[in-house]
């Protein structure tokens, strides 16, 4: 049964954690233009951000562009971006990233979450040395990812302990 539940914990590390870092990123973006998180004067506007993100999943939650600003120029859904210009692979390394962190807090190995970090930082070292506000949105999708899995893992090695 505690197979089960470990499982469990990390599936729901790796799959929820994508809404919940989107959200963040959303939130980000709102605080950033100074407007309220989420508008009622312009639904529309809603939308269009929900569309950047699903779009820009492939690359980074919140379709991250090299050389523009966070407010600047996002990808949008049906569009094609230039290549290089776009942080690829952000959905799966995040799931990655995700499984990796819970399963270190499972197997009571912490000290792993070091590794995780490390690769993930250096991995993406000289794209976001370009692009600060890229590295401001990876900053904050990364720790809101791992947030979640730590959380999600810690609640499943409290239930199981």
């Amino acid at each position: 049964m505690d197979f089960l539940w470990v499982v469990l914990a990390l599936l729901a590390a790796a799959a929820l954690g994508w809404p919940v870092t989107a959200a963040v990123l959303r939130l980000a973006r709102a605080v950033e233009n100074s407007g309220p998180p989420f508008s009622e004067a312009d639904p529309a506007a809603d939308q269009n951000l929900d569309a950047e993100l699903v779009a820009g999943s492939r690359a980074a939650p919140g379709g991250i562009r090299s050389g523009g600003s966070a407010a600047g120029p996002r990808v949008r859904a049906g569009s094609t971006p230039a290549p290089g210009s776009v942080l690829r692979g952000g959905l799966v390394i995040g799931v990655l990233e995700r499984l990796a962190v819970a399963g270190a807090i499972l197997a009571s190995e912490p000290v792993a979450i070091a590794y995780v970090v490390a690769i993930k930082g250096l991995g993406r070292y000289a794209e976001l040395k370009e692009t600060p506000a890229a590295a401001e949105r990876f900053i904050i999708g990364t720790l809101t990812s791992m947030l979640w899995a730590v959380a999600v893992a810690t609640a499943a090695r409290a239930f199981l302990l």
